[in-house]
């Protein structure tokens, strides 16, 4: 009997420590310094896009903001993580970041600290987004800026594009306007 009660704690344990998080599960900081609780987005999907203010797809934030006009609301947003992994293109402190992107794009979504993407300092959320073994859905590498990350109603991993991939590339139209 005490055989089968340890196999059977066991494995409870081990279900328990494999049971898959949400992006509701993630608290972080907004551009401002401010917590923002990825929580409160509950019952909307998420575009999560890793940004930098110097790099040759910067022109995209324009896109991801006539995407958040166009869709953003009680359904869908988009949050912008500025992050300097790649070429030193995000350098700036989370003051500039933001007052580039307003005066240069006039980003009204949800911008929020700058963090890494990758490495050994990879941020909790990222390390989700990127590992199966943390989403249950996919293994992926950040591979440069504007890699964008597909978050269903529910905190759900979906689907990731990849930074060359345009906010109003068909794929991710479809998936905002799509049921599910």
């Amino acid at each position: 009997m005490k055989k089968i009660t340890f196999l059977f704690s066991f494995l409870l344990i081990a279900a328990l420590g494999f049971a898959q998080t949400s992006l509701y599960d993630f608290k972080v900081k907004d551009i401002e310094g401010s917590d923002f609780d990825l929580s409160q987005l509950k019952g909307k999907k998420v575009l999560i896009v890793n940004t930098a203010s110097k790099c040759g797809l910067t022109p995209q934030y324009e896109l991801l903001q006539e995407l958040y006009e166009q869709y953003g609301g009680d359904d869908f947003t988009i949050i912008g993580f500025p992050a300097n992994n790649f070429a030193n293109q995000e350098p700036g402190s989370n003051d500039d970041i933001a007052e580039f992107c307003q005066q240069n794009y006039g980003v009204s979504f949800p911008m929020m600290s700058k963090i890494s993407v990758k490495g050994d300092d990879m941020h909790p959320l990222y390390q989700w987004l990127t590992q199966k073994a943390k989403n249950g859905v996919s293994d992926s590498e950040v591979s440069w800026n504007f890699q964008k990350y597909m978050i269903d109603k529910e905190g759900h991993l979906v689907d990731y594009a990849s930074p060359r991939t345009k906010p109003n590339d068909e794929k991710i139209v479809n998936w905002i306007k799509g049921d599910s």
